[in-house]
């Protein structure tokens, strides 16, 4: 094995966070492929309590759950940091990755993928949670101001997958007239070579999405 190691899938938005942040920190990486059906002898091993992806593996030891593997390779590698190095800008990124994670995506998921009773609602409450993101990102470029950083690696799940949801059961939460700014966004990210590189191609995504629960997606933590 090499001397990182990523055991991830390749549909996880969340195991791609770990890919994209070595990418930027110039990290060589092995990817290790899941099946999370049927999760393997290593990675059960490594992940005993979560037992699920991404896991990182570094000099033979593991490092488990998405945001705590960010933080610990922005920590390791310090070059291209990701995370603010102020502690009060530190905070509010932890907070818009909570946010992202806790809120936004789960609304995200009940709109489109929820049932009938609940879809109303959730609609209202992942048009909240999209407002909240278009307001922080006045005047900037980049959740991480100019450049990528951590929220917009957390982030990378509006930016990919959630056109995927739209798409696949005809609805549309991320409207151009009503999120300008979050709209412009998903175009700047997605046109960075490393991300366009690390994230799986949409029609493959769509094919798997079609056929495969998309909540049972790890949660980040």
């Amino acid at each position: 094995m090499a001397e990182v190691a990523v055991y991830g899938a390749w549909a996880s938005p969340l195991s791609k966070r770990v890919e994209i942040v070595l990418k930027l920190k110039g990290v060589k990486y092995e990817v290790i492929e899941e099946d999370m059906s049927n999760p393997s002898v290593w990675l059960q091993n490594y992940s005993p309590i979560l037992k699920t992806v991404p896991v990182l593996i570094h000099e033979g030891d593991p490092v488990v759950a998405p945001n705590v593997i960010l933080e610990y390779i922005d920590e390791t590698w310090t070059g291209n940091p990701i995370f603010p190095q102020n502690p009060k800008d530190r905070a509010k990124a932890r907070f818009w990755i909570k946010f992202i994670d806790e809120k936004c995506v789960p609304a995200v998921m009940l709109a489109c993928w929820g049932r009938e009773m609940v879809q109303q609602m959730a609609t209202q409450e992942a048009y909240n949670c999209l407002k909240a993101l278009e307001d922080e990102l006045r005047g900037k470029k980049f959740f991480g101001g100019n450049n990528v950083g951590a929220v917009d690696i957390a982030a990378i799940f509006i930016a990919l997958w959630l056109g995927v949801i739209e798409e696949i059961n005809g609805v549309k939460l991320l409207m151009h007239d009503q999120f300008p700014l979050l709209s412009r966004w998903v175009n700047d990210i997605l046109s960075c070579s490393i991300i366009q590189e690390t994230l799986p191609p949409r029609d493959q995504l769509i094919t798997y999405l079609r056929t495969h629960n998309p909540n049972s997606f790890p949660s980040g933590t």
